[in-house]
């Protein structure tokens, strides 16, 4: 070794020294690489004693600190749904479907899907939305909301005041749609 490049190995020593403490993921181990105080350089050859400049500018780290991790961001969460209220007059979506359960209808699956009423969802602007998969029950919150939205699904749908029913994506036979229909004028 020449004297020319002993400041390109010490360069490399702090380097490295820099490297092997700095954004270790281990919980406090030591590693492999041996530490200041050792006396030793990776490289082997014996190192000066740390002076005391040095050492003050290196600040002690708490066994926690390095336990803790990465600071994780959590995302904002959505303000709560408020979705519009229903009619008094309107029965409810749930109050529909067991009506047509105790008929004697199919109504198999019932899923609660109010929140696709909202602006995140569908945006239909509905008050209660159960599918199942026989119709689909949508209650909206005035009965002109409710004609709207029947005349844009055309002869697929039934409405009986603030209460549309929708054949889209239902498995019923168009023969027993007016079944449905009965019961659902049958609530008011």
């Amino acid at each position: 070794m020449t004297i020319r490049s002993l400041p390109a190995v010490g360069a490399l020593l702090v380097a490295v020294a820099l490297t092997a403490g700095c954004g270790s993921d281990d919980d406090g181990r030591s590693s492999a690489a041996p530490s200041a105080s050792s006396g030793l350089t990776p490289t082997g050859v014996p190192s000066a004693p740390p002076s005391p400049t040095t050492s003050a500018l290196v600040a002690p780290v708490s066994p926690s600190a390095g336990a803790q991790g990465p600071t994780q961001r959590r995302p904002a969460s959505p303000p709560p749904l408020v979705l519009p209220e229903r009619p008094a007059s309107a029965p409810g979506a749930k109050q529909v479907v067991d009506a047509f359960r105790a008929a004697g209808l199919k109504v198999p699956r019932p899923k609660d899907r109010s929140v696709d009423c909202g602006p995140d969802g569908l945006g239909l602007g509905c008050s209660e939305l159960i599918a199942t998969d026989a119709v689909t029950v949508y209650v909206f919150p005035d009965e002109t909301s409710a004609s709207d939205i029947a005349e844009t699904w055309g002869g697929q749908s039934y409405q009986r005041g603030a209460v549309v029913l929708n054949y889209l994506e239902a498995k019923t036979p168009a023969a027993d749609r007016p079944r449905y229909e009965k019961v659902l004028d049958g609530l008011r």
